[in-house]
């Protein structure tokens, strides 16, 4: 299983025995953590195969849904928390699934690859598509469909009446407190509904 730095800040937004939903889970390395530092009772979401029995493997309680046809099979306010780490710059559906998140959860935490970021900036003003730490694939194999920066995040949750509860932003684990959309590479957000 991988571990991450922002594992310990969605750790901190979440309450020992909480009802946590994993979106985009991976190898469920995430949940595993929470379950083991917050009690939570977690599941799950992935539509990989193969990431579907890692998660099997690593003892995680996983579904297999096709996020972008959104949640159906989740009632109204079943979950504490609906996470998507590091996975929403690979949806069509980002306003529908950001909107399924709240409508399943009473807060929604994603995190995702800055795009703003100055390194990756630098990339394309020298003729490149960016690869980094938070950017790990080339362009012709990234899962990433969606290229957007902090600001563009703010200003989708602002457009579709999201409140932002609180924003950290990162650049190699370390955590920038000014000029996030130009100095940080990655944003953790949760979020809530008006």
């Amino acid at each position: 299983m991988s571990y991450r730095y922002d594992y310990d800040v969605i750790a901190q937004w979440i309450a020992p025995g909480e009802k946590v939903l994993d979106l985009g889970c991976g190898d469920g390395s995430l949940l595993r953590h929470l379950m083991e530092v917050r009690q939570v009772l977690g599941y799950g979401v992935e539509n990989d195969p193969d990431k579907l029995l890692a998660c099997v493997k690593n003892g995680v309680d996983v579904l297999q849904i096709d996020m972008e046809k959104g949640l159906a099979g989740f009632e109204d306010g079943f979950f504490d928390h609906v996470i998507m780490s590091l996975s929403l710059q690979a949806m069509h559906n980002t306003q529908g699934i950001l909107a399924e998140m709240l409508r399943v959860g009473r807060e929604a935490v994603v995190s995702f690859p800055n795009f703003g970021y100055w390194r990756h900036r630098q990339s394309i003003l020298n003729g490149r598509m960016p690869v980094s730490e938070s950017l790990p694939h080339q362009w012709f194999n990234t899962p990433n469909v969606r290229f957007f920066t902090i600001a563009d995040f703010d200003a989708l949750c602002e457009m579709n009446g999201i409140v932002v509860r609180e924003r950290l932003a990162f650049d190699e684990g370390k955590l920038i407190l000014e000029e996030a959309n130009f100095l940080a590479s990655v944003a953790v957000y949760r979020l809530g509904r008006r």
